[in-house]
This record gives structure tokens, C-alpha cells and sequence, in this order.
């Protein structure tokens, strides 16, 4: 069998939903590019034309009619431009014309398509087959499956294509494709971030490979939607399953490499390019080091303030200061993701606040860079106390909601974006007042457990170390015991159990869905369990109204983890 070269690139970029005109741009930049180094076959990620995922605006006709006008004008200009001859693989929003409207599917047909771009046409479209509708997809909603799978002739070369959770099934494409004896598969994939996926992905483009016999192409974007993070993480590998390429995690990159590959092995639907071009020099897109897990959770909760911030028209944002470990935490976050100049940390004393509250709070504030000032609260307090009579839980509510309120009042008046400090641990067991800690527009560690937030604060000053940097974290913030600190001599355990054996029961519940009886028998006692889930049940009205957040765990509150408010159903 006769062989040929191909010069692949696989574009990991950061497009941002609804904003066509500035994705577009985005892709002709990386075509130019890819030009350049005399790229033949140029690879994007699913629907990056859009944005992804689009959920309901799926289901706007304008929508759709934007799209479909500004893929075929983006063929267009890639050939008015002189890159005509390279062959694009585009992800954008098509719709079934002429369809008529069934129950069970989207009205007006909408489809998760690529197109097959050269010489300022569209040569050919796919469409995604398998609509994932669990976690955090819910694409049976907004989209109508395909039914036909595709190959393309590229410079001689046989290549089938897939969409993201089109090969996470073995049926549909994957078996078609395998049929078909294709020499690469490409998919375009919008794959959000959860830790260990990555293992994950390699695994199953290695499977994949050695099914089809052929070399597969798996191109991820980059940035963040609302909760979503993308790292990246593109790969090639050849027909044995051997890794060729492997970007980098959480960074926009254009990959090039150099495949020789059979020619003419399969009954194309549509031929583009027959004959083998060749190509100067020989390029490898190298592979990139994996970070470690503590490493990628950072940069992912970096990258999902970073975007919504940016991306939303903010350019700061504010939090309050207590002194204690979650705002310290979400505190450097916000640093290295906007830059110190663009956060404003507000310490909000109130009588029963500790010295070291506002002590290491500026503390915070020297070591970062941030912005920082002190707003005393206990008058504004005392007014509401005294004038409605409140005492006990109320009162101490009242504190926090005052803190709320001021921290959304100065978001007003100077235009940042408010920042969340709850953790996991705390949403899960409701340990948090509504309109008062739980205000915000955004919170970054809403999916990050108490227990958690103790290692990232530690790994982050262990990275500022190693850099010959000023840990941005006081120790005392980590160290000492956590406290909301709205009644004498308050912590957490008064309320709640230690955190380390709450995390681990919460683990099981919330992210494993064990039941009570299965939670009893791994060792926790009944009272512990019954104690806790009760807890968590009972606070599902305060999650729905909690603020978005970085996804990170593969069962997050939220599309994730969707249980009703009004339920009499309780674990026994």
C-alpha cells in the first residue's frame, strides 16, 4: 500500500459564545498561520465558530442564520486571503432545512455540525451523532443527532470524522468508521475540565486508534463558559495507539506535525484533494509535561475566574477579607488570574471580630499586591439589630447579610465584579447565609471541599518558594482554626463535623450518590449520616441560588447535581 505525507495542525483556542465576528477572526488568525508553515489539513474544536456550549440559544433562528452566513463568509475570506488551498475543519450551529418539527426534538431542527473548508467553499458537513445528556450537557434539548457518517479525500488521504462524544460510544461512527478503514480520524471536541480526565481521554483516543486502525486527531478547546473550564489537551496518536502529539494543558497553541499515512484506503463521500502534495522539512509538535493535580486544579480555577470576569465586561473584582482561609484562598486566585491591581479585598470588622481577622487579612493584601481597605460594620449592624429586636441566629445573620449588602453596594459604585468565597463543603451543608456570604456574581471554589482548599492554599506558597517568590498565603490563615466569627468565641465546629471526616462522607453522598445504608456500612456511624445528609437535603433551596462557579469534580452543584427544593423523600 502506498504512502504520503500530511501536514496536520490542531488549533486549541479560547473562542467565547455569541460572539461570531470575533471567533471568526480567531480562525482566520490560525489559518494564516498555519499557512504559513504550509499546513495541508487544519483542525478546530467543536462549534468554535459559536462558542460552545450554545445550550438555548440553540433554538434561536437568529442564532442559527448568523451562524450558517458567517461559516460560509469565513470560507470566503480564508481564500480571498490566499489560504484557499488549505483544507479547514470548522465546529459551528447548522440546522435540517425543510425539517418539519417531531416530537421529542428541538423546533427548528438545530445541529452540532463541522464543516470541511477549501477554495472558499464548504465541501462538506458532518454532523455530531451522539448528544451527551447527562452531567452537564442536556444537548437532547438543543440538538438533532445525525445520521450519516464522513469521509473526506485530503491530499490523498482517507479521513473520517467524529464529534466529541461521538467516540465515547462504540456504536454510530465508531463502528462505521472502523469499517470504512479510514487513515485518520479527526474529532473536534468542546470537553470540559474534571480532574483525572485527561487519563481518561488518552485511554480512549488510544482505543479508538487501534479500533479504526487508523490515526486519530483529538483537538479540545481552551478558556471558560460560565462554570465550564477547557484545558486543552489535544493529542495525535498514530494507528497503533502511540502518542505523537500531546499540547499543552489550559494554553492556546497551534500543534503542527507531519503524518505519513496510507493513501486511497476507503470509498470517500467527497474527494477534495487527490494527489499527495509533498512538503518542505519534517515537523513534530513534540509532547507536552501533564501538570500535577493540584497544578491543574489551580490553573482551572484560574482560568474560570479569569474568563468570566473578562468575558462578562468586568475588569475587577471584589471580595471580602476575614482573615481566614476560603477568602485568602479565592483572594490569590483573582491575583494571578486578573492581576493584583484588579482585585479589591474589603475586610468588614464587626464587634466580634479577632484582631488577627484584619491582622492577617493585611497581611494578605501586603503579600499579594491587592487593594485593600477596611470598612467597619458594627453600626450599620447595631441599626438593624436594634431596630427590628433581632437576637441569636438572626442577629448573627445580620452580619453577614450587612457585609453582603456592602460589598454589593461598593460593586455598584465602582463597578467590580463581587467574588464568593464559599467552599464545598459549606454548600453542601447549607453553612452559609443567603444575601449575606453567599452574595456574589461569581464563586470560584464553590466546587472545591474545605479540605481541599487547605492543600492548594499550601501547594500555592510551595510554588511561590520555588519561584523565589513572597507566599501569598499567611500561615496563620491556614493554620489557625476556622471560625465565621458572628458570636463570641465562635468556630465551625460548633455547627458542623470536623472538616476532614465531613469531606469524606460528602464525597460519597454527593459525588458517589451512595445511599445511607451503603454510607453506614463503610465505617460512618448512623448518627454521623443521618446528621449530614439531613443537612445536605435540607439545604438544596440555598444552592439554587448560590452563584456559579468552577467546575472541577465530575458531580458539582448545580447541572451536574440536580435535586428539587420541595421533597419529602429523605435517606434512612
Amino acid at each position: 500500500m502506498s504512502t504520503g505525507n500530511l501536514r496536520i495542525a490542531l488549533a486549541q483556542v479560547n473562542p467565547t459564545v455569541g460572539d461570531i465576528e470575533a471567533n471568526a477572526d480567531l480562525i482566520a488568525t490560525q489559518a494564516a498561520l498555519a499557512h504559513k508553515a504550509g499546513v495541508q489539513l487544519l483542525i478546530f474544536s467543536e462549534m468554535v465558530l459559536t462558542g460552545y456550549p450554545v445550550e438555548d440559544l440553540a433554538l434561536r433562528q437568529s442564532f442559527r442564520n448568523a451562524s450558517r452566513i458567517a461559516i460560509s463568509e469565513l470560507a470566503k475570506r480564508v481564500a480571498s486571503s490566499g489560504f484557499g488551498n488549505l483544507v479547514m475543519v470548522v465546529g459551528y450551529l447548522d440546522q435540517i432545512d425543510g425539517a418539519t418539527d417531531r416530537l421529542g426534538q428541538p423546533i427548528g431542527a438545530p445541529q452540532n455540525a463541522v464543516a470541511i473548508i477549501h477554495n472558499g467553499e464548504i465541501k462538506a458537513r458532518y454532523i455530531k451523532h451522539h448528544l451527551p445528556n447527562y452531567g452537564v450537557f442536556d444537548e437532547f434539548r438543543n440538538f438533532v443527532p445525525g445520521e450519516k457518517s464522513l469521509v473526506v479525500r485530503i491530499n490523498g488521504v482517507d479521513v473520517g470524522l467524529a464529534i466529541c462524544e461521538d467516540i465515547w460510544q462504540s456504536r454510530g461512527p465508531v463502528a462505521e468508521l472502523a469499517d470504512r478503514k479510514v487513515a485518520l480520524v479527526v474529532v473536534p471536541n468542546g470537553s470540559p475540565y474534571e480532574r483525572n480526565k485527561d487519563d481518561l481521554r488518552l485511554e480512549l483516543v488510544q482505543k479508538r486508534a487501534r479500533e479504526f486502525s487508523s490515526a486519530l486527531a483529538y483537538v479540545n478547546m481552551t478558556g471558560a463558559q460560565d462554570d465550564l473550564v477547557f484545558d486543552g489537551d489535544s493529542i495525535l496518536v498514530d494507528s497503533s495507539g502511540e502518542l505523537l502529539m500531546r499540547t499543552k494543558q489550559f494554553e492556546d497553541q497551534l500543534a503542527i506535525h507531519d503524518l505519513n499515512l496510507p493513501l486511497r484506503t476507503s470509498a470517500p463521500d467527497v474527494i477534495i484533494t487527490d494527489e499527495n502534495q509533498n512538503f518542505e522539512g519534517v515537523m513534530h509538535g513534540g509532547i507536552a509535561s501533564r501538570k500535577d493535580d493540584l497544578a491543574e486544579i489551580w490553573e482551572a480555577l484560574k482560568s474560570g475566574l479569569r474568563d468570566y470576569v473578562k468575558k462578562n465586561g468586568f475588569k475587577s473584582v471584589v471580595l471580602g477579607l476575614s482573615g481566614g482561609i476560603d477568602s485568602a484562598l479565592v483572594a490569590s486566585i483573582a491575583v494571578d488570574a486578573l492581576g493584583p491591581e484588579n482585585v479589591h479585598g474589603i475586610a468588614l470588622p464587626s464587634k466580634y471580630s479577632s484582631e488577627h481577622s484584619i491582622s492577617d487579612a493585611e497581611d494578605l493584601a501586603h503579600r499579594t499586591g491587592l487593594k485593600f481597605r477596611i470598612v467597619p460594620i458594627e453600626t450599620m449592624v447595631h441599626e438593624f439589630v436594634s431596630n427590628l429586636e433581632l437576637t441569636g441566629l438572626a442577629e448573627e445573620n445580620v452580619q453577614a447579610r450587612v457585609r453582603g449588602t456592602t460589598l454589593m453596594g461598593i460593586s455598584n459604585q465602582e463597578g467590580h465584579l463581587v467574588l464568593a468565597t464559599g467552599n464545598k463543603s459549606e454548600l453542601a451543608v447549607g453553612y452559609s447565609t443567603l444575601y449575606g456570604d453567599a452574595v456574589g456574581g461569581f464563586a470560584p471554589i464553590k466546587d472545591i471541599y474545605k479540605t481541599q482548599v487547605w492543600q492548594l492554599a499550601r501547594w500555592r506558597n510551595e510554588l511561590a518558594i520555588y519561584l523565589d517568590q513572597t507566599p501569598p498565603i499567611p500561615v496563620n490563615s491556614i493554620d489557625k482554626e476556622p471560625s465565621a466569627e458572628l458570636r463570641p468565641d465562635q468556630r465551625d465546629t460548633d455547627s458542623l463535623p470536623d472538616y476532614l471526616l465531613l469531606d469524606q462522607l460528602l464525597v460519597r453522598y454527593v459525588d458517589g450518590d451512595e445511599g445511607a445504608a451503603s454510607l453506614i456500612a463503610g465505617g460512618f456511624s448512623h448518627d454521623l449520616v443521618n446528621r449530614v445528609i439531613t443537612m445536605v437535603d435540607r439545604a438544596e433551596y440555598k444552592r439554587r441560588q448560590y452563584p456559579p462557579g468552577t467546575k472541577i469534580s465530575a458531580r458539582a452543584f448545580g447541572k451536574d447535581r440536580r435535586l428539587p427544593i420541595t421533597s419529602r423523600w429523605r435517606e434512612r
